[in-house]
């Protein structure tokens, strides 16, 4: 289950987010894998890889729903402080909205 402000669902439902960065200490998620976003639905992990927040740039940051890799780090710096502090990795996971069809949940997952 991936966890989202309110304020990103929207574009999360609209499919104009269709990443995020997390600060894990180690990778929680694979690529294929179907999770779930309360609030928008569920998704199919398309992509993950480890990356550096200071060699993000503005392309990395716009499917994330931010115009810029600065406003994207400043977005991170708030949600994601102790992690921070504590040296956690930062993954990039980028994910779809899986169609109507497929929004029911699988028997026995």
């Amino acid at each position: 289950m991936l966890l989202f402000k309110k304020k990103f669902l929207e574009a999360i439902r609209a499919g104009e987010k269709t990443q995020t960065i997390r600060l894990w200490k180690y990778c929680r998620m694979r690529a294929g894998q179907r999770s779930y976003i309360p609030g928008a639905g569920y998704i199919r992990v398309t992509g993950i890889a480890e990356v550096r927040l200071d060699a993000l740039t503005d392309e990395d940051a716009r499917p994330d729903g931010f115009d810029s890799a600065d406003l994207l780090r400043e977005e991170i710096n708030r949600l994601y402080p102790r992690q921070l502090a504590e040296g956690y990795k930062a993954f990039k996971i980028s994910f779809q909205i899986l169609p109507p069809e497929e929004q029911v949940k699988e028997r026995g997952k």
